[in-house]
């Protein structure tokens, strides 16, 4: 797969308020926390750079809202934090898209030298398919290991309802099949990066 030394990985939206099923409904891929785990602990055992998102929703009542408990980066990755050798960087938003957010992820990126992102994280068809979108726009190399995502069941215009795998499963095929990323397993990232 070629991922280099100066490929960073992009851990979006991996918050306390996700795990509210009440608030978001059922989801796909519980195997998503572990592989995100593991991919974390290979990039800061290898020192390469690491970039956590996180999502201060502007909308009332979501439990991603900055007052909120649920705002939190989920206890995982908050551990990992400054663990690693490699560069580091947190990043806010309120939009779909890391680069949208603050500071500017595209121009600290480009200064650490980084040429590759792989991303994972929260919600597989919102806020990593636009940031896998624009990172490919914006002339990256993209990765999107999909059993590091995952999202939640949801509905559409005239009542259509779409399963969290079949979101998954949309995403995996517009990025893939449209060029802006390869979709790929986290054990074939894991492989590639090697320890």
């Amino acid at each position: 797969m070629g991922i280099s030394e100066r490929a960073a990985l992009l851990v979006v939206d991996v918050q306390r308020g996700f795990a509210d099923a009440e608030f978001w409904g059922r989801r796909n891929q519980p195997e998503a926390e572990g592989n995100i785990e593991a991919l974390l602990d290979r990039w800061q055992e290898t020192g390469r750079p690491v970039v956590f998102v996180r999502h201060d929703s502007r909308e009332p009542g979501s439990p991603l809202r900055a007052e909120s408990a649920g705002n939190a980066l989920r206890g995982f990755v908050e551990r990992r934090r400054g663990r690693g050798s490699g560069a580091e960087l947190l990043v806010t938003k309120s939009v779909n898209s890391a680069f949208l957010g603050t500071p500017d992820l595209d121009r600290w990126l480009r200064e650490v030298g980084v040429d590759q992102c792989v991303v994972v994280g929260v919600q597989t068809n919102m806020c990593v398919e636009t940031t896998a979108r624009m990172a490919g726009n914006l002339g990256y190399e993209v990765w999107v290991p999909l059993d590091a995502t995952y999202t939640f069941d949801l509905e559409g215009p005239w009542g259509w309802r779409l399963t969290a795998e079949e979101l998954a499963r949309g995403t995996a095929v517009s990025l893939h099949g449209g060029g802006f990323a390869r979709v790929v397993r986290t054990s074939e990232v894991l492989a590639a990066v090697g320890g």
